[in-house]
C-alpha cells in the first residue's frame, strides 16, 4: 500500500470518551481507583483495562452495547472516509475498547472501513473474559503491531488519548488532540492538532496534491 489512515475509535470518532465512559457507569469504584493510575502510567493499560472489564458481569453486555448506541460521530467522519475511497486509501480502526461497541457506533459504516481491530469478549462465564489477539507489551490492544500488519511507505494516526501514544509515534504523520497532544508534547514528536474529521480531510487534500 501507499499510504494507510490508522485511527482511534474513543473520543475520536466519537465525540466523547466511550469506552472510559462504559467502565466508569459498569465498574465505578474500581474505575476511580485504576483510571487516575492508567493515565499517570504507574498501571499499564493492559492490567488495569483487563481488570476493570473482567469484574463486569456478563449479563450486562447487552446493556454495554445500548449505553453505547447513543454516542455520537465527531463531525466530518462520513466526509474523510469519501475523501479516503476517492483516493484509495484505507481507513483501520483500531480501539482499546470492545469491538461491539465500535460496531454498534459505526452502525452501516462498518462495511466502509477497512478493519476493526478491538478487544473482544466471552460472556459464556459469570463475568466478561477478555479476549486480545494483538495483547503485547503495556497495552492490551498493542496498536504498533497491528499496524506492521499492514506495509505502506505512509502511514497516519489519528487519535486523542494515551492508548493512542506508540502508534502515534510510530506514524509518519499524526493528528492529536487532548491528551495524545501532550503526552506528544513530552515525546517531542510533531503533531498537527484537530478538533473534527474535516480539518484531517483539509489537511490531506493538500498534503497529497
Amino acid at each position: 500500500m501507499r499510504r494507510i489512515v490508522f485511527c482511534d475509535f474513543d473520543g475520536t470518532i466519537t465525540v466523547e470518551e466511550t469506552f472510559v465512559a462504559v467502565l466508569k457507569n459498569f465498574a465505578p469504584e474500581l474505575s476511580a481507583k485504576l483510571l487516575p493510575e492508567m493515565y499517570a502510567r504507574r498501571v499499564t493499560l493492559r492490567q488495569g483495562v483487563r481488570q476493570i472489564l473482567e469484574s463486569i458481569p456478563s449479563s450486562r453486555y447487552s446493556e454495554i452495547l445500548e449505553f453505547t448506541q447513543i454516542q455520537p460521530i465527531r463531525p466530518g467522519f462520513v466526509e474523510l472516509l469519501d475523501f479516503l475511497e476517492f483516493q484509495g486509501v484505507p481507513l483501520v480502526v483500531i480501539s482499546g475498547g470492545l469491538r461491539g461497541m465500535v460496531e454498534t457506533v459505526l452502525d452501516s459504516l462498518v462495511q466502509r472501513v477497512h478493519a476493526i481491530h478491538a478487544v473482544d469478549v466471552d460472556t459464556s462465564s459469570t463475568h466478561l473474559k477478555v479476549i486480545s489477539p494483538f495483547e503485547g507489551g503495556t497495552e492490551l490492544i498493542a496498536k504498533v503491531q497491528i499496524m506492521s500488519k499492514y506495509p505502506a511507505y505512509q502511514k497516519i494516526a489519528i487519535g486523542d488519548s494515551l492508548t493512542d501514544l506508540n502508534m502515534a509515534l510510530e506514524a509518519n504523520v499524526v493528528f492529536a488532540r487532548d491528551r495524545l497532544a501532550e503526552y506528544l508534547d513530552e515525546h517531542k514528536k510533531l503533531y498537527i492538532p484537530w478538533d473534527n474529521f474535516l480539518q484531517v480531510r483539509d489537511y490531506l487534500v493538500k498534503l497529497w496534491k
